[in-house]
């Protein structure tokens, strides 16, 4: 479950894994009290730590609520459970997720749709055979999160 966790996370992860470009804009140093209440029922679960993000990483994020609306709602659903999952992770695993995101983005076109196609193969499996594969070899399954 937690590699299903780590997965779901992907999109967030991809998005706060960007370069950290300087960006003196007013609107990615508002802190949580001045966003709008769309910005922040959408970002609720960034809360607690938004005062403490990085412009960029805040940016990210108002780009994600600016197109949120415009998502379906499984789409919505699927980002609500990233931003879930991101915020409940340490700095470490936030860490290590940047940095196998950015392992995958390094590979070639092909080997990506390559670890897409095995991860979307692992995720048709039942609960218990996933369980075991994480046991048997938890380097592995956890390298290639790819919920794409």
């Amino acid at each position: 479950m937690a590699a299903t966790k780590r997965a779901l996370a992907l999109l967030l992860l991809a998005l706060l894994s960007a370069p950290a470009w300087a960006d003196d804009s007013k609107s990615v140093m508002l802190k949580w009290s001045q966003l709008s209440e769309d910005q922040r029922k959408v970002l609720n679960p960034l809360s607690k730590e938004w005062d403490t993000l990085r412009p960029w990483q805040r940016e990210k994020m108002l780009d994600i609520a600016r197109d949120y609306p415009k998502m379906n709602a499984q789409q919505q659903a699927r980002v609500q459970q990233r931003l879930n999952d991101w915020s409940r992770m340490t700095p470490f695993e936030r860490e290590n997720a940047r940095k196998k995101y950015q392992q995958f983005q390094s590979l070639p076109p092909e080997k990506q749709e390559e670890l897409r196609k095995k991860w979307r193969e692992y995720q048709s499996l039942p609960e218990a055979q996933r369980e075991g594969l994480r046991r048997e070899q938890p380097d592995l399954y956890d390298a290639n999160e790819l919920d794409n």
